[in-house]
């Protein structure tokens, strides 16, 4: 972790391939912290994907540097190494990445899970994902339009939405809905959706596009500007990435 915390800290894990990462990531970690009050949002970059078995296009080391790159100019952002690969190249789990967040977080400090929505669609099929909750709340940034039973569609069996959502407005205007989440058990969770975030911007189609161009143009034009920061297209070419 690149940042020290201390005191009561609300925090925000953001784990994914971040490859590479891209101005959508930007969107949804800024409005989460805005909505929500947070005083860092944490880019995890996975090592091994358990449900991307053939891995990411460029290597962690990479996907690591990119990433700091990325929120280098973005107050309350930080990279965790709590999904870096491990030496026995066993998948990384986001519950237990929580986990190790969480145990070295001060007593009174809020650990939440963020995620797209790209990516929540797949949440049943994670290990222990009826746990995650409860571990860190989840947060959603969703398509605008996405009903809320869409999203549930996605929990894993022994997980279910409680009651109606509730409207929360942040300091910032930005919509912010609170629902809860009940296992078997009884036990509830707070689940959180950004429900407005209007975010077309695709890793694959980044990585195409790349490939595509060969860098060539890519530094001149606007369309890297509207994907990437300059400083990740800069390594991306200098690295030759995605060719």
């Amino acid at each position: 972790m690149d940042l020290a915390l201390a005191g009561n800290p609300r925090v925000a894990f953001f784990g994914g391939s971040f490859d590479p990462p891209h101005l959508g990531h930007l969107a949804v970690a800024q409005a989460a912290k805005k909505a929500l009050g947070l005083d860092t949002v944490l880019f995890a970059p996975v090592g091994a994907q358990p449900l991307k078995p053939h891995g990411s296009s460029a290597s962690f080391e990479d996907r690591l540097a990119m990433t700091r790159l990325a929120i280098a100019k973005e107050a309350g952002f930080a990279v965790s190494l709590a999904d870096a690969p491990k030496p026995s190249g066993e998948p990384n789990y986001t519950f237990e990445s929580l986990c190790e967040i969480r145990s070295t977080l001060p007593a009174g400090a809020v650990l939440f899970c963020l995620m797209g929505a790209d990516t929540f669609v797949g949440f049943r099929q994670w290990h222990r994902a009826a746990e995650v909750p409860f571990v860190a709340p989840l947060v959603v940034a969703s398509r605008p339009g996405e009903r809320l039973d869409e999203l549930e569609a996605a929990l894993p069996e022994g997980l279910w939405l409680a009651g109606e959502p509730e409207v929360v407005k942040s300091g910032g205007q930005i919509e912010l809905r609170r629902s809860r989440l009940r296992n078997r058990s009884g036990e509830e969770r707070l689940f959180f959706v950004l429900p407005g975030l209007e975010v077309e911007i695709s890793a694959t189609r980044i990585r195409e596009w790349i490939r595509e161009e060969r860098c060539a143009t890519m530094g001149g034009g606007t369309k890297g500007q509207e994907l990437l920061t300059g400083s990740v297209l800069a390594y991306i070419c200098a690295h030759g990435l995605y060719l």
